[in-house]
C-alpha cells in the first residue's frame, strides 16, 4: 500500500541521491498508484534545445525559457507537457492532475488551448517506477516529498528550483538548500 497520496506533490532528492540521473533534481508527480507505479517529470533540468524547434505549434504558449526540459531517463523520445490552467477553465485538450497543475495534450489546436492555459512547459521523458518501488526509495532517505506551489513548473530559473524548494520548508529542510554537491566536503 502506498505510504502517501503522492500525485501533484513534490520529490525532492536528498544530498544522499548521488547518482547522476537524480542528484538534485525536483519530480512533479504525475500518477502514484499502488498498483501500476508512479510517474513524475523531472523540472530542474532544461536542455539547449529552443522549443519553436521541437514543437513550434506550442511554442507561444511555453512559459520561459522556451526550451525543452529533460523529464527523466525513461522513453526520453516521448514529449509530456504540462500547464497552468487558468481558474474556471474547462477542460479542453488537457487533464487535471491537480488543480490547477494539467497535462496538456499537444496534438489539441494550439488556439484553444491558449485561451485556457496560462502556462506550458514541454518535457522528453519521464521518471517512472514500478509498483513500491517509490515508496521504497523514500524510505530509505532518496526523496523529500514536500507540496508543490502552482508555479513550480513553470519557473523562469528552473535551475534553482531544488534549493528554492527546500529554503520554503522551514527548518530542517531548509539547512539542506544549502548543502554542497558533496556532503563530505562541508
Amino acid at each position: 500500500m502506498a505510504t502517501e497520496q503522492l500525485k501533484g506533490r513534490l520529490l525532492v532528492a536528498t544530498p544522499l541521491l548521488r547518482e547522476p540521473v537524480f542528484a538534485r533534481t525536483v519530480i512533479a508527480m504525475l500518477e502514484h498508484d499502488d498498483d501500476n507505479g508512479s510517474v513524475g517529470v523531472v523540472l530542474n533540468r532544461p536542455v539547449e534545445l529552443p522549443i519553436d524547434e521541437v514543437v513550434p505549434r506550442v511554442a507561444d504558449l511555453v512559459a520561459t525559457p522556451a526550451t525543452l526540459f529533460d523529464g527523466g531517463p525513461v522513453s526520453p523520445t516521448t514529449a509530456i507537457a504540462l500547464g497552468l490552467a487558468a481558474a474556471g477553465a474547462d477542460p479542453d485538450g488537457w487533464t487535471y492532475v491537480v488543480p490547477p497543475l494539467v497535462t496538456v495534450d499537444l496534438d489539441h489546436d494550439p488556439a484553444l488551448l491558449a485561451t485556457t492555459l496560462r502556462a506550458v512547459r514541454i518535457f522528453a521523458g519521464y521518471a517512472g517506477w514500478s509498483p513500491g518501488q517509490l515508496d521504497s526509495e523514500i524510505e530509505e532517505g532518496s526523496w523529500y516529498v514536500v507540496d508543490a506551489l502552482p508555479l513550480d513548473p513553470f519557473g523562469a530559473d528552473p535551475v534553482r528550483l531544488w534549493s528554492d524548494v527546500l529554503r520554503r520548508q522551514g527548518w530542517p529542510l531548509a539547512a539542506v538548500a544549502v548543502c554542497p554537491i558533496d556532503p563530505g566536503m562541508n
